[in-house]
This record gives C-alpha cells, sequence and structure tokens, in this order.
C-alpha cells in the first residue's frame, strides 16, 4: 500500500515540530500535548490490531523500547530556562533535534522503501523471522508514540524537579524567587 499524501503531511508535521523546538517554546500543556494528539491519531487512523504471533511482540516491543530511548534522548538533551516574563522555555539543542529526526526519519525511510520496491525484502525477512504484516504497523506506531510520551513526559518531569512547574503549568520565575537563580537546567 502506497503512502498516502495525509501520511506525508503527518510525517512533515511531526519532523516541523522539531524545527519549534529549536527556536524555543514557552512549556505548557498545549505544546506537551500537541505531538501526542498527532500521533495519537495516527493510532485511530492505523492500528487495527497488536499481533502477537511468532515474533510480532519482539518486533512491537523492540520498537517500543527504541521510542522510549530516543524520547528520554531528546528529553534529556533539551535545554530548559526562564523567558524575560519568566516562564519556562523548552530548547531543543543539536543531539535533540538529532534523536527526533533520527526517530521519525528511520520510520519514514522503513516505509518509502516497503512502498518503492522493498516490500518483497521485507517480506522475505518477516518470513525468515516469523513476523506478520500488521505486526510492522504496530511496532512502528508504538515506536512513533513512545518517542513522543517520552520527550513529553521527561521535559515535564525535568521541569517539574527543577521547581519551575506549578499544577502542570510554567509559572512567572518570581514564585520561585529571582530569576536567577533558575536560569538554566541542562
Amino acid at each position: 500500500m502506497d503512502m498516502s499524501a495525509t501520511d506525508y503531511l503527518l510525517n512533515a508535521v511531526l519532523i516541523g515540530l522539531v524545527v519549534l523546538q529549536i527556536r524555543g517554546r514557552r512549556l505548557t500543556l498545549r505544546n506537551l500535548l500537541l505531538p501526542l494528539g498527532v500521533v495519537g491519531y495516527v493510532a485511530v487512523t492505523y492500528l487495527r490490531s497488536f499481533p502477537t504471533a511468532g515474533n510480532d511482540l519482539v518486533l512491537e516491543l523492540g520498537c517500543l523500547a527504541a521510542g522510549a530511548l530516543l524520547g528520554l534522548g531528546c528529553a534529556w538533551s533539551s535545554r530548559l530556562h526562564r523567558d524575560p516574563q519568566g516562564f519556562t522555555v523548552v530548547k531543543a539543542g543539536a543531539v535533540a533535534a538529532g534523536l527526533w529526526v533520527v526517530g521519525i526519519g528511520s520510520r519514514l525511510a522503513l516505509e518509502l522503501f516497503a512502498t518503492h520496491g522493498g516490500a518483497d525484502s521485507i517480506g522475505r525477512f518477516s518470513v525468515a523471522h516469523d513476523i506478520t504484516p500488521a505486526a510492522w504497523v504496530t511496532a512502528l506506531i508504538l515506536m512513533a508514540f513512545a518517542e513522543v510520551a517520552f520527550r513529553s513526559g521527561g521535559i515535564y518531569w525535568r521541569a517539574w524537579r527543577s521547581g519551575r512547574l506549578t499544577a502542570g503549568q510554567a509559572a512567572p520565575a518570581t514564585a520561585f524567587g529571582s530569576p536567577d537563580r533558575v536560569s538554566s537546567v541542562r
């Protein structure tokens, strides 16, 4: 099955989110949940089952773990600081942006390979390793969801642990004392 315009658009949106993160964005619930909403839409649209035959579960758990590691790497390598108005700002550095693009890019590359001549190779690999076709879809969606969830959760946790959040929202620096005291967390 060829990728649709919607498939390309969703991948472009997820890659585009990293551009916003490089510039830096205020840490808000909306900014944390938007990528989860995009991946949630993909899951609702494409996820039909959780195959567990043969080595399906191994593939799905492996992709889930890879997504979690990429997401945690993005969260850990993003910088948190206060803007002049006292709001927490998240800024992705080169490492965070690179990990984000690696995660999305690897899934996109596999999709492109599968739809532009690589389907037979993937089929042979799947037969040799006892993986059903439906497991690939599930595994890639789980990888994307884990990457986004662990990135968002990791950033939220870091901001909370550093004392930059109150009740789930960015708060002015005056709530925590001088802006100099909380100027940067790595």
